[in-house]
């Protein structure tokens, strides 16, 4: 007992996961802007430079989160909980770099429509992650954990709607596109794309568990 009271209590986790969204949030709207701005080769370089800025920002998070478990001897909610969401959560930004990314290793000279709009999803499903985490410290609340439930839920019907839009896209591509080449880099960003809002639905499924277990 002497020895746990030595140890730190409870921790700042909730605050740390809502920095996290935050820059998830931040990360996906810049991804955004450089697909709207892609011609414009500075403005591209400058929201690219702005989703790796975020990326390794929350990198710090998810290692400050994880330092931290080792160092708290109560958490506010179960640690495989904790050490699941931020994870899940650093995924979901691994992949809008890992996308940034891939649009110029590939050197792909255009973005075709369905890239936006799988982006635009992306960006929504990311915001409705933020604020999903956000309600993570009032769950006690009865309006507190079902508006958290509901955000989570959104965040499904974003993913379905994702899943929709690649594959009609992917039905295009393979029907319309001539040049192969061109096919394989669409290929690849089309599904790396919708991956996004994939992670955002693990993200989605962690705060239904919480929620559950702990409203």
């Amino acid at each position: 007992m002497f020895f746990g009271k030595l140890l730190p209590r409870e921790g700042n986790f909730f605050e740390l996961f809502n920095q996290h969204g935050n820059q998830i949030a931040e990360g996906a709207r810049s991804f955004m802007l450089m697909l709207q701005n892609y011609d414009d080769v500075a403005l591209r370089e400058k929201y690219a430079a702005e989703v790796d800025a975020a990326e390794h920002h929350a990198d710090r998070i998810t290692a400050e989160v994880n330092r931290a478990l080792h160092l708290t001897f109560i958490t506010p909610i179960d640690r495989e909980q904790i050490h699941g969401l931020i994870n899940a959560m650093d995924d979901v930004l691994d992949l809008l770099q890992d996308s940034t990314e891939t649009l110029s290793l590939y050197d792909v000279r255009r973005i075709p429509d369905d890239v936006l709009r799988l982006g635009d999803l992306s960006v929504r499903c990311c915001e409705r992650v933020q604020h999903a985490v956000s309600l993570l410290p009032k769950l006690s609340e009865p309006k507190t954990a079902a508006a958290a439930i509901k955000t989570c839920e959104e965040i499904d019907k974003l993913e379905s709607d994702a899943d929709r839009v690649m594959r009609s896209a992917m039905s295009a591509l393979f029907r319309e596109e001539a040049d192969v080449r061109e096919l394989i880099k669409l290929k690849a960003i089309y599904e790396q794309l919708e991956s996004i809002s994939d992670r955002c639905e693990d993200v989605a499924n962690l705060i239904e568990g919480i929620v559950l277990e702990n409203s």
